[in-house]
């Protein structure tokens, strides 16, 4: 089944954060609910005359003759692409491709989206594992564009432990990148979002060979002082105001709760500095949101307003999440276990995160068995299972769920820190890989005892419920 990545980015420089991470965090979604997933890791490997060809596209592309480790979260069904996501290599580079964006139809003129180019079916599988910084991303990214095209809009979001980058394709052979202000956050709903650029300041933005020229030859900038990509590229329709930027709305509100906007104002910032440092909690929050507190959440909680309000916008949180991976590379423990990418699978509102340190040589099986059948002995198979039997009681399940939630965070917390303090100079990879499974181990156990606690209870609201003796 093919993906699409129509998702949800949030980004976090490292002095926007608590601790001085890095994040780059995505929620993956298809085109429908299912999508098996899987959490795997590459081993290092020499591969001298390589070559990698797309089965979605046909593009054939020469690699290089060593490929560095790393994770990636494909899709358990590969017959029409590997589709791998997210990940982070052996050099705490982290890569997340694609969020779907769109490029408005005078770009698409000149240059239209090609068959034959690299899709995001091959874009964290061609990159990956050939780069040692974020910004190295980008420019072998942007290589691959301008030589083989794109049949896709697209941006790519890369981190290390000092930068962010985000590349945004536009058209089929064009490209601008920027990196992220340290003290600031931005979130990327399906939309292009990189607005003013100035290509001479090559430490923070990076552009195709010819974007200038390109844009000059074909008048496309309609504000020629200054050269806004957003504006230039993206897309400024209905749909955007209703299905892409109430996402950025809420996530500004949740992280600058001071400033007031409407959801579909189309006007608001990419880079904002939120009013309070942001921790992995926060982005799980965020990633999990639902407009929560508002009238547009579709759930009907405490703010909820008619049932025309909870359907006016698409939420962040819904039955289409397959993945959600938040790339963390740390600055306050030694760079070998400074990596972890926290990975829920189902769907996230009611799925919890677990921290995998990459640093490892395997993932724990039940996050690498997902098949087209389902099996609550997979992680991902257990939670899109107690999403069909939440969803429908949400209000009877709320309670037990939140707490199972924070229990869960709690506890993965703890581990962080007890496996940062535990593992010596030895073999760190080996026993990142154990305190991996252990807690793996732990999360999946409370995960099956939630499924038993819904189940059991599920068994009680029935409509046919009767009593003996009912009405006679």
């Amino acid at each position: 089944m093919k993906k699409s990545s129509d998702c949800t980015e949030i980004l976090v420089g490292k002095a926007a954060t608590i601790d001085g991470s890095t994040i780059v965090a995505r929620n993956e979604d298809g085109y429908g609910p299912i999508n098996p997933i899987n959490f795997v890791v590459h081993a290092a490997a020499d591969q001298p005359n390589a070559t990698y060809t797309s089965v979605t596209t046909g593009v054939t592309v020469p690699l290089p003759d060593h490929a560095y480790r790393y994770t990636a979260t494909p899709q358990a069904d590969q017959s029409d692409g590997q589709y791998e996501e997210a990940g982070i290599n052996e050099f705490n580079v982290g890569m997340s491709a694609t969020e779907t964006t769109a490029t408005n139809p005078r770009v698409l003129g000149y240059d239209p989206l090609v068959t034959d180019g690299v899709d995001e079916e091959a874009m964290v599988s061609l990159v990956l594992p050939y780069i040692k910084t974020a910004k190295e991303g980008v420019q072998r990214l942007g290589a691959l564009l301008e030589k083989y095209g794109t049949g896709e809009s697209n941006s790519i979001a890369f981190n290390d432990h000092n930068d962010i980058w985000i590349l945004e394709t536009a058209g089929g052979h064009h490209w601008g990148a920027m990196r992220l202000p340290d003290d600031t956050y931005a979130i990327v709903p399906n939309q292009t979002v990189v607005q003013t650029m100035d290509l001479t300041d090559t430490n923070n933005f990076l552009g195709a060979t010819d974007l200038l020229a390109f844009v000059d030859n074909y008048h496309l900038n309609p504000n020629p002082d200054s050269f806004n990509f957003r504006t230039i590229f993206g897309t400024h329709g209905e749909d955007d105001a209703y299905y892409n930027t109430p996402r950025t709305w809420y996530g500004q509100k949740l992280f600058n709760p001071e400033i007031e906007q409407q959801p579909t104002a189309q006007d608001m910032p990419m880079c904002r500095k939120p009013s309070h440092q942001l921790a992995i909690e926060d982005v799980q929050a965020f990633l999990s949101s639902h407009y929560n507190g508002t009238p547009y959440d579709p759930f009907g909680t405490y703010a909820s307003g008619s049932e025309a309000d909870q359907r006016k916008y698409r939420p962040i949180a819904m039955d289409r999440n397959q993945c959600s991976s938040i790339l963390q590379i740390r600055n306050d423990v030694p760079a070998d276990r400074a990596a972890i990418q926290w990975v829920a699978m189902g769907f996230f509102a009611y799925a919890p995160y677990m921290p995998f340190f990459t640093n490892i040589n395997d993932t724990p099986i039940d996050y690498r068995n997902a098949s087209a059948d389902v099996d609550v002995n997979n992680v991902y198979w257990l939670n899109k299972t107690l999403s069909v039997l939440i969803e429908p009681h949400w209000h009877d399940y709320a309670e037990a769920v939140n707490a199972f939630k924070n229990g869960c965070q709690s506890y993965a917390r703890g581990r962080v820190a007890v496996t940062d303090a535990a593992v010596s100079d030895g073999d760190v990879t080996t026993a990142l890989t154990q305190a991996n499974q252990a807690t793996a181990s732990e999360i999946s156990s409370r995960t099956h005892q939630l499924f038993d606690t819904i189940v059991k209870h599920g068994l009680n609201l029935s409509k046919t419920a009767w009593e003996k003796g009912q009405n006679l």
